[in-house]
């Protein structure tokens, strides 16, 4: 029996959080936002972090809430996290075109002027890989996150920013975890409540 003490033990990668790497919740984390949660660092400093999950579709469309995206494909908005949730965050990958944006990586960039950003979307018909819009975010603490990623609640791992802008659902997640491979490809099979199983 003994071999078996830490069949669901969860151990970390060693791979350092910062800004553009993912986080990818352990599978027995029961959160509502961060049950099978993909989170992209967006930050990531001494003062603290803030995350944007990236697989928790709501059933709201912009569309439905902002005049001049008649035109545009319904762009449904995620739950980005517990912080500022009646707040519309955005990442896109218009670069410099949206003024105030905040770049994550080289094709990747955080808000910005809303209004430019709604005149790019209006006569664009292939919008859902260039942006994604998300209520409210994750935000930790200083030293927070480097806490609970030594408690093994999240994995360290990196994504493509084509995944990023399409992530949606358990399925996500799963390609997460598969992307970072070796001993964490058994998470996959793990049940959500290891008590039902």
């Amino acid at each position: 029996m003994a071999q078996y003490k830490d069949i669901f033990k969860i151990r970390h990668n060693n791979l350092l959080p910062e800004k553009g790497k993912i986080l990818i919740s352990e599978p027995f984390l029961r959160d509502m936002y961060f049950q099978r949660a993909v989170v992209l660092l967006v930050e990531h400093n001494e003062q603290g972090s803030m995350g944007l999950v990236l697989n928790k579709k709501t059933n709201l469309c912009v569309n439905d809430f902002f005049e001049g995206f008649e035109n545009a494909p319904r762009i449904p908005i995620y739950l980005g996290g517990p912080v500022s949730s009646d707040r519309l965050f955005f990442i896109h990958s218009f670069g410099n075109i949206i003024p105030g944006s905040l770049r994550i990586n080289d094709n990747l960039y955080f808000d910005g002027d809303f209004e430019v950003l709604r005149h790019c979307l209006s006569g664009d018909k292939a919008v859902n890989d260039k942006i994604k819009f998300f209520l409210g975010y994750s935000g930790w603490t200083k030293n927070q996150l480097n806490g609970e990623i030594k408690q093994d609640s999240w994995l360290v791992g990196h994504s493509s920013n084509r995944n990023i802008m399409l992530a949606d659902g358990e399925a996500f997640w799963k390609h997460s975890v598969e992307l970072v491979g070796g001993p964490y490809l058994t998470w996959i099979n793990y049940p959500k409540n290891p008590i039902l199983n």
